[in-house]
């Protein structure tokens, strides 16, 4: 799948399986916030696209998925190295879904996310 702001960021997805993804950033200059970690932005898009990724295989034909909100809690700052987001899905209904990723460092859990999002098929433009 094409995903222009993965490439921009440097998300690579290591794993991708029905409900499952494993996907990783190194930490570079240009993901630091002014204190010299990695700025929780980055974070929470690792997460948010981890999600996306592990909820994509159990969509069925013309169907796509969109966030409707994240929870997320940051534990500790990452300065340097690869940031890896590990994601399972918890429940999966008709037209909502939750997941949830854990973003660890090394060993270390940094952040946990909990998400929902909207199942559907998109409406067709009468233009």
């Amino acid at each position: 799948m094409n995903h222009p702001f993965a490439e921009l960021i440097g998300l690579t997805v290591e794993e991708q399986r029905r409900g499952f993804s494993q996907c990783s950033v190194v930490v570079a200059a240009h993901h630091l916030n002014p204190h010299k970690v990695a700025h929780g932005a980055v974070i929470y898009a690792l997460a948010d696209t981890g999600m996306g990724i592990a909820l994509y295989p159990t969509l069925g034909a013309g169907e796509i998925c969109a966030t409707i909100e994240i929870k997320i809690n940051y534990f500790k700052s990452v300065a340097t190295g690869k940031m890896t987001c590990i994601t399972e899905l918890v429940n999966r209904g008709k037209t909502v879904a939750n997941l949830e990723s854990r973003v660890f460092s090394g060993e270390t859990l940094v952040a946990q996310a909990n998400g929902n999002y909207s199942i559907f098929t998109p409406r067709k433009d009468k233009t």
